[in-house]
């Protein structure tokens, strides 16, 4: 079932338990990548109240900014409207979300994109756990934007690696 086609800007919630290493990194990427076709956001099930300082540090170094990111509960969300969720951990992605409704008042896709956690690790990690959500997020940007966005491809994309 396809899902969004030739619709304004599309909301996408990146989800992860503490929202302070890969979901922040995801945020950053949808939001400079794909800037004119999203709005990125991320929230955490129990946000970790910090930004791992590594996250930024590597985004950073990315040539990405850094400013206005921080660690929040995914009940911030409650009353925006949510097109596309994305799980980057493993407890995120079998949790019970909040019900979010999708601005074509459908529910949205939702899909998971499991990478490891760098908490703990040094900065190589912390870049490896980058580059594979950058090649993830450069094929949901660099999509035929003539078609819509479909279950099934974001499924897929999770697979990159």
């Amino acid at each position: 079932m396809s899902h969004f086609q030739n619709t304004p800007k599309l909301n996408i919630l990146v989800l992860c338990t503490g929202n302070s290493c890969r979901s922040i990194m995801a945020e950053a990427l949808i939001n400079h990548l794909g800037g004119d076709q999203f709005n990125a956001f991320s929230a955490g099930s129990k946000p970790s109240g910090r930004v791992h300082p590594t996250s930024l540090k590597t985004l950073k170094s990315q040539g990405i900014k850094t400013q206005g990111y921080r660690s929040k509960s995914w009940d911030e969300f409650a009353d925006q409207k949510i097109d596309i969720v994305i799980t980057v951990c493993g407890n995120a992605a079998a949790e019970t979300c909040p019900l979010y409704i999708a601005s074509n008042g459908q529910q949205p896709l939702k899909t998971h994109w499991g990478v490891e956690d760098p908490d703990g690790q040094d900065d190589a990690e912390f870049l490896r756990v980058f580059k594979i959500l950058e090649k993830r997020i450069n094929t949901l940007v660099n999509r035929n934007s003539e078609l819509p966005i479909t279950q099934q491809f974001l499924n897929e994309i999770g697979n990159i690696t």
